[in-house]
């Protein structure tokens, strides 16, 4: 495991290329007035999800199987793992290596949350970071709690977003043959993998109903879209700051519970390259953690980077709320 004084520019969120010095700079919070461009169509589709997602807990308490309550389980933290330590914390912010079973395994995993693809994933969140909380960041928190959980996706994107996306470099992602795959393929690839076969599988194997298996599964989908919504929306609106008192993002406790360990929002984006996304990490607050770590054990995942204790402190020394004392009397 390696431990980082400090990172390289690779690792930073605030480098910018030479077309992207050229452009106004950005200060958060920002949030210009804007006229929003509704897309209707995405409203109805999050609609239905959340109607079926609903429907999907009441069949779930009163009329499926054991089996199929377990089995959306499952299927919850296998789609979660693949955002956390898939999507997030191995392509956004490479934070760590991995070999390719397991880079196939994520992407496998991501494709069930069906949360577009692991391309447009990282590009949404490496915006996020060079420009959070300005009108670069797609999920602008400045512009209310609604927005940035999922009102950003019920409009057209800003004019920001759509000059400064495309001078970012992908090429990591895009040099990736399991995620360009996924990247091609994904408008049949990500509802097959998230919709019909964790809907196919209990009626199969245990004689589920239709209804049932595919309402209940919504529900899962449902929980499992919300629980990363949470980080771009409460996580940066509520919670305690003891690594940085200037920025939004917040260490929330509940959040990072629901998001397998994506609650630690202050730390992350003051060391956005740390694999742990914490300081302090445990199986119940963030089990994508350990997941990583079971892997490293493994051989399947190799140079994990996280912050020394020492940059650490002195961060939280410079910066912090003053909560840092609270949180190291708690170890």
């Amino acid at each position: 495991m390696s431990r980082f004084q400090a990172p390289s520019n690779e690792d930073r969120d605030d480098v910018f290329s030479e077309e992207e010095t050229r452009l106004e700079k950005l200060i958060a919070p920002q949030a210009e007035p804007r006229e929003f461009k509704v897309v209707y169509r995405n409203i109805i589709v999050l609609l239905y999800y959340h109607m079926a997602g609903i429907y999907g807990l009441y069949l779930g308490l009163i009329a499926a199987k054991w089996a199929t309550v377990i089995s959306a389980f499952i299927t919850y933290c296998i789609s979660g793992i693949g955002v956390t330590a898939g999507s997030h914390r191995l392509w956004s912010h490479k934070s760590y290596k991995a070999t390719k079973p397991l880079q196939l395994f994520l992407m496998l995993c991501q494709s069930v949350s069906n949360q577009h693809s692991v391309a447009y994933w990282v590009m949404v969140h490496r915006l996020h970071h060079k420009y959070s909380d300005s009108d670069a960041d797609p999920h602008n928190a400045t512009r209310g709690l609604f927005y940035s959980h999922m009102g950003w996706l019920m409009v057209r994107k800003h004019p920001e977003i759509e000059k400064r996306g495309k001078l970012l470099d992908l090429s990591d992602i895009y040099g990736n043959p399991y995620l360009k795959f996924q990247d091609t393929h994904y408008y049949w690839f990500l509802p097959l993998m998230s919709f019909l076969l964790p809907t196919i599988i209990p009626m199969y194997f245990w004689g589920e109903t239709c209804s049932v298996a595919w309402n209940v599964n919504m529900c899962r989908y449902v929980m499992n879209l919300n629980a990363i919504f949470l980080v771009n929306s409460v996580a940066h609106m509520w919670g305690y700051k003891p690594y940085d008192k200037n920025i939004a993002p917040s260490q929330n406790l509940s959040v990072s519970v629901l998001s397998l360990g994506e609650g630690f929002h202050n730390y992350h984006h003051v060391f956005p390259w740390d694999y742990k996304c914490d300081e302090l990490s445990s199986f119940r607050t963030n089990p994508t953690t350990v997941f990583i770590e079971l892997c490293a054990k493994l051989g399947l995942a190799y140079d994990l980077r996280s912050a020394s204790d020492d940059l650490i402190e002195g961060r939280a020394k410079r910066t912090g709320d003053g909560s840092y004392l609270t949180l190291k009397k708690s170890r």
